[in-house]
């Protein structure tokens, strides 16, 4: 994935803590992720969040010059409670 545009993430993975974690746990349950779909080499989904949920996400896990989420690290994403298997 070279066209990523890696200054949009943390330089190394910015751990939840368990205090963050149990924070986040409550939504959890309302992640709404997309049907899989693919090309020739990866498998994607979209993964939308819930607003409320955004007000408990890490300030280091957003990117202030454009008001988004950074590029999140898998450590990161799965520390917010994001999966991609089995759902």
């Amino acid at each position: 994935m070279d066209s990523l545009d890696h200054d949009r993430r943390n330089d190394k993975p910015r751990m939840i803590s368990e205090v963050e974690r149990e924070r986040l746990a409550e939504f959890i349950d309302s992640i709404h992720y997309s049907p899989r779909y693919s090309d020739n080499e990866y498998e994607y989904r979209h993964v939308q969040l819930p607003k409320a949920m955004l007000k408990t996400i890490p300030k280091e896990y957003f990117d202030p010059s454009k008001g988004t989420l950074k590029l999140l690290w898998e450590e990161e994403w799965r520390g917010l409670g994001v999966t991609q298997v089995g759902i």
